[in-house]
Formats: C-alpha cells, sequence, structure tokens
C-alpha cells in the first residue's frame, strides 16, 4: 500500500508487529515518531496514511450518519494493513494496535469489531466512536489482549465517562484492560504512559 509508511524490521523479518496510527491534522510520519520512545526493536513498524490528515471528519461522539462514510474508508484501511502483517506470517497476537487521539479511538474501534487474540491495543487518549456506544456494533473475544487507555481525566475532545464506558465494554469481550487518568488538562501522551507500555505490552 503506497499510503503506508514502514519503519523497523521488514514484515519477511520480524517476530512482531505495530500498526500507529496518527491523531487529526497528523501524519504518519509524526506518529513514527512516537516509535523511539517505545520498546520496539523487534517490530515490523506500520503507519498508514489518512487523506487530508483525518480519519473522519467530525468528533468522535458527533452524529453517527456524519462519520459514517469516511469512518468506513478508515477502517477498511486498518483492515488492508493487518491483512498485509497476517499474510506475511505473523499472527495477530503478535500485532499490537496503537494510536494518539483520533487515531487511538480508530485503533480501539477496529480492534473491538474485530475482537481476536491481539499483541495488545495502545489507545494514548481515545474510546469507541460513535454518537452512542453500541454493543451491537462489535463481536469477538479479545481473549485477554492488553488494552492500555491513557488520558487526561479532564480531556477536551475525550471525555473520561467515554473512556470509562469503552473500557466496561472491551472487558466485557475479554480483554485485559488498563485506564490511567490524569489529573492534567493536557491533551498530549504523558512519560508515565510510555513507561507503562513499554513495561506491560512492548516486552
Amino acid at each position: 500500500m503506497n499510503n503506508v509508511i514502514k519503519k523497523g524490521l521488514s514484515l519477511q523479518e520480524a517476530k512482531q508487529a505495530i500498526i500507529l496510527v496518527h491523531g487529526r491534522g497528523a501524519t504518519a510520519d509524526s506518529i513514527l515518531s512516537l516509535s523511539s520512545h517505545l520498546n520496539l526493536t523487534d517490530y515490523a513498524i506500520l503507519a498508514p496514511q489518512a487523506n487530508g490528515n483525518s480519519w473522519y471528519p467530525f468528533g468522535f461522539m458527533a452524529s453517527d450518519e456524519g462519520n459514517k462514510v469516511a469512518l468506513t474508508i478508515a477502517l477498511e484501511m486498518l483492515h488492508q494493513v493487518f491483512a498485509e502483517i497476517l499474510d506475511s506470517g505473523i499472527p495477530a497476537s503478535k500485532i499490537v494496535l496503537a494510536g494518539f487521539s483520533q487515531g487511538a479511538c480508530l485503533s480501539l474501534e477496529f480492534a473491538a469489531r474485530n475482537a481476536q487474540k491481539l499483541g495488545g491495543v495502545v489507545a494514548f487518549t481515545g474510546g469507541l466512536i460513535g454518537e452512542k456506544l453500541r454493543a451491537d456494533n462489535y463481536s469477538g473475544d479479545f481473549q485477554q489482549t492488553p488494552v492500555f487507555i491513557g488520558s487526561s481525566n479532564r480531556d477536551f475532545h475525550v471525555p473520561a465517562s467515554r473512556i470509562q464506558d469503552s473500557a466496561a465494554l472491551l472487558r466485557q469481550m475479554g480483554a485485559e484492560v488498563t485506564v490511567k487518568l490524569f489529573d492534567d488538562p493536557d491533551h498530549t501522551i504523558r512519560a508515565e504512559e510510555i513507561d507503562w507500555v513499554n513495561n506491560h505490552i512492548f516486552i
């Protein structure tokens, strides 16, 4: 795929892989800079690029109808990247999905719509997508996949209540979910979040 930037080991060399998903207004290149802070020495790293630098036009809790077309395209792109990794011989249990902000939301949404044993899901400020959470959008069993969601407890874009509701739904689907909410107003990725995922997922 021409709109996917690759870094780290090749898919043929690697035994595990990560899909890094950028946020609104950002780029695949920008999210790849995060990889130098994560323990990804043995990983193939793939970062898809959204058209117009945005995966869907409105907020992740806006009208389902407004985001529907773009979200469908975005999820299909992740599906294609995921399938390319599987085709290379790396199993789903060795694939991690990770993203920031809009990319975190998309990572969680894709994982929940295709729940299975994964290497992990890392959501730096994100929740499941939708005007309301609808369990019938999701299917499968995470089989104790580790899921991390970190954010401000008062993030302007991602309400803590949606994070907790998303975590509860993911737990019902068999995920081992860790939520860390920080007492600051910052829309960012914190050193404490990096440390946690390096010690619990990228090990």
